[in-house]
């Protein structure tokens, strides 16, 4: 649950700067955030999940 708040945070400081700099239209974030919410709902969403839980656990692990 950690992980996915993360992520979710991380992704929302990203668009906010996105959309600051000029880089990123609202509309454009509309649509991207219409789209997480569709693939939410898919059949592929575990496996999405299961892919950044292990992305996040080597990321983790790494030694500066």
């Amino acid at each position: 649950m950690a992980i996915s708040i993360s992520v979710v945070l991380l992704l929302a400081i990203l668009a906010v700067v996105f959309i600051r700099n000029g880089a990123m239209k609202v509309s454009h974030a509309i649509v991207c955030i219409l789209l997480g919410f569709y693939l939410a709902g898919t059949s592929m969403a575990p496996t999405i999940s299961d892919g950044l839980t292990a992305t996040a656990e080597i990321v983790s692990s790494l030694d500066p």
